[in-house]
């Protein structure tokens, strides 16, 4: 398979998203991420970063912070050892923003559900205050290797702890004080829910959970929503009612709900 392919099939299962363009990347050791692919999407409520069409994607990545040689590798790595499984991945602009949410926030205790290949904990780890911590949540042993060996890379295995099983276990065993800066939930749509109402009492005042996936690339919009749309629309509407935060949600990647804790 040539490149050329990969980066075809690697935007299609992407729903069409221009990550990052080839004439950013180095000679690579592995497949790249994908170059902006006209013609490659085929959802039009994913017509560019998920929901932006793709003019205006391409300009707001050409106007953010790039990823760095490190993530790129890891961009491109993933797409070569997991290709039906790239879209676990956020986009780098997501990660950009990720990192300095917790630069600005100063976080220290930060916890993620859903770790995947490492890519959204290396950048919040970036971004964390000196002396803070990340603790993720996953249940694969074959993803996060391949995330252990970047955080090592990254010189960040010391400050970043892996726990691996079911997510609302190990939140469950966490401190029950009002404790962590921000977290991030990207894992099992269906459970979100429970990871919501595991987080919330323990996310300090002031403190922010960002939530992936909130849009579901437009299958909450559907006449007969399959389950995991369902738990995913579900969650939007109860988290708006839920008096304990004040949230927006963001158009960036596939909707980025940003909570913050009263």
């Amino acid at each position: 398979m040539t490149a050329d392919t990969r980066l075809t099939q690697y935007a299609r299962a992407r729903g069409g998203v221009c990550k990052i363009s080839r004439e950013s990347l180095p000679t690579p050791r592995f497949p790249r991420a994908p170059a902006c692919i006209p013609g490659a999407n085929l959802d039009p409520m994913a017509s560019g970063s998920e929901h932006l069409r793709p003019n205006l994607h391409e300009y707001l990545v050409a106007h953010s912070s790039p990823p760095d040689a490190l993530l790129r590798d890891l961009i491109a790595e993933t797409a070569e050892r997991f290709p039906d499984r790239v879209t676990f991945q956020i986009g780098p602009e997501q990660g950009t923003f990720m990192t300095m949410l917790a630069s600005l926030m100063g976080a220290r205790q930060v916890v993620e559900v859903g770790t995947f290949t490492g890519y959204s904990s290396l950048c919040l780890a970036r971004g964390m205050a000196g002396g803070g911590k990340l603790l993720c949540c996953d249940v694969s042993e074959e993803w996060t290797t391949l995330a252990r060996a970047y955080w090592q890379k990254a010189g960040l295995d010391d400050r970043i702890e892996l726990r691996l099983g079911p997510a609302l276990g190990t939140l469950r065993a966490l401190p029950t004080d009002r404790w962590i800066d921000l977290a991030f939930i990207d894992a099992d749509k269906q459970g979100y829910l429970s990871y919501w109402e595991e987080l919330v009492p323990r996310i300090r005042p002031g403190g922010v959970i960002l939530v992936d996936n909130t849009l579901l690339h437009g299958r909450i919009f559907a006449a007969a929503p399959d389950p995991d749309a369902q738990a995913i629309k579900d969650f939007n509407e109860q988290v708006l009612r839920d008096d304990r935060v004040e949230l927006v949600m963001l158009p960036v990647g596939d909707g980025l709900t940003l909570a913050r804790a009263k």
